[in-house]
């Protein structure tokens, strides 16, 4: 390969939530002594990012004035051209695209938009916990419409479900997750076709989170939401960054994408109101570097890393982990385990389950606040040769 997937990267004392937040009550807590900790919790990977990011900040960085800007058209082009490119996207036009300090702060935005405190949204079970608290914290009633595993251990989407709550609680907002988080679906045409007619007969905003769009498994391809339909495409306000795709998280910076005025008008304008939502000219540098030639064939190289690691996870999950359950994710790099049958064979709780892989370094998070019962999220964003380490740590100290 063209990039360094393999060296393990020293994160520490570098500002990594991921390893120096260990023990510190939200966090998990810190291996016992004779084990170092292993990051598979924060959802930012451990892996260098294209070298074309920091070499465009740090040529920035050499003019000595840092004061008021307006976007480069550079960093519009980029967006489109990654579109275009990646997800086969036509007619995005700058006009179309606007900066977020973060997805979540544009869900916020667009909620606040399109609805009031009180008013039911909803969202699919299990739930990204960013989706709970800052809905939670606007004021919003939470409707939950679970998917539901098939025969072949697929998640999937219960569109009478999801059109009976929607009438029954006089929904007219819906927080859409594409690819879904923390499952990792990676939704097929027909799917979101058939979604897209549940919120259209209701008359429904929807908001489509799509920050994980370019991660995708095992030859799987990311459709936007917006390219179903004439109709998806006026009544979505879809929201991206280069945060999960790069790890950029720390840099800050998002967009939006929306094609209809009114929506985009109503979106700016509540975006507006903070007078904080503006862009970091670093942020912007780091925005144009990334999505160039090279940070397109970083990605590609990235993405059949994390294949072969979701790949050996669950094949070693399978073999070696009896009681414990696993959706092979399509995208992401999150594993979302269900450990309830292994749980109620060997009578733990599944807080001891985690504690049990916290005490030998294994730093996996509790998937009970992304409403899943028996679950545990695993972050597999690392170089292949620490996952083997942590799952052979799991197999002779925890479930065997």
């Amino acid at each position: 390969m063209k990039y360094d997937f393999t060296t393990i990267m020293n994160r520490h004392g570098m500002d990594a939530i991921a390893v120096d937040g260990l023990g510190n009550g939200f966090a998990p807590d810190l291996p016992k002594d004779g084990f170092d900790s292993i990051p598979m919790w924060v959802a930012d990977m451990n892996f260098p990012t294209v070298y074309t990011i920091p070499q465009a900040i740090m040529e920035r960085t050499k003019h000595p004035a840092y004061g008021y800007f307006n976007p480069r058209e550079e960093y519009f082009d980029a967006i489109i051209q990654w579109h275009e490119t990646r997800n086969h996207v036509n007619g995005l036009t700058k006009d179309c695209i606007g900066y977020e300090n973060g997805v979540l702060g544009g869900v916020m935005s667009a909620v606040d938009a399109f609805s009031a405190p009180g008013d039911a949204i909803l969202l699919h079970s299990p739930t990204y916990i960013g989706f709970t608290s800052c809905l939670t914290n606007g004021g919003r009633k939470l409707i939950h419409s679970e998917l539901k595993k098939d025969e072949n251990q697929i998640w999937r989407m219960d569109y009478e479900d999801m059109d009976q709550k929607i009438k029954k609680n006089k929904i007219h907002l819906v927080v859409f997750c594409n690819p879904h988080n923390p499952c990792g679906r990676v939704w097929e045409r027909w799917e979101l076709e058939k979604a897209m007619k549940v919120f259209e007969r209701n008359n429904c905003v929807v908001i489509s989170d799509e920050i994980w769009s370019d991660i995708m498994l095992n030859g799987h391809k990311h459709i936007p939401l917006q390219s179903i339909s004439e109709d998806a495409c006026n009544r979505t306000i879809a929201l991206y960054a280069p945060s999960k795709t790069f790890n950029l998280a720390g840099l800050i910076g998002s967009y939006h994408i929306i094609y209809n005025p009114y929506l985009r008008d109503r979106v700016r304008a509540q975006g507006s109101k903070s007078h904080y939502n503006n862009m970091n000219v670093l942020s912007m540098y780091a925005f144009i570097g990334a999505y160039g030639k090279e940070g397109q064939e970083w990605v590609d190289e990235l993405c059949e890393v994390l294949s072969q690691n979701i790949n050996y996870a669950c094949n070693y999950i399978k073999e070696h982990f009896d009681g414990v359950e696993v959706s092979k994710p399509e995208g992401t790099y999150m594993l979302f385990i269900d450990c309830e049958q292994w749980c109620k064979k060997h009578q733990k709780t599944l807080e001891q389950l985690e504690k049990a892989g916290w005490d030998v370094g294994v730093a996996w998070q509790d998937g009970k606040m992304f409403h899943g019962e028996w679950a545990i999220r695993i972050n597999l964003a690392l170089p292949l040769s620490r996952v083997k380490e942590a799952f052979e740590r799991l197999n002779k100290y925890v479930f065997n």
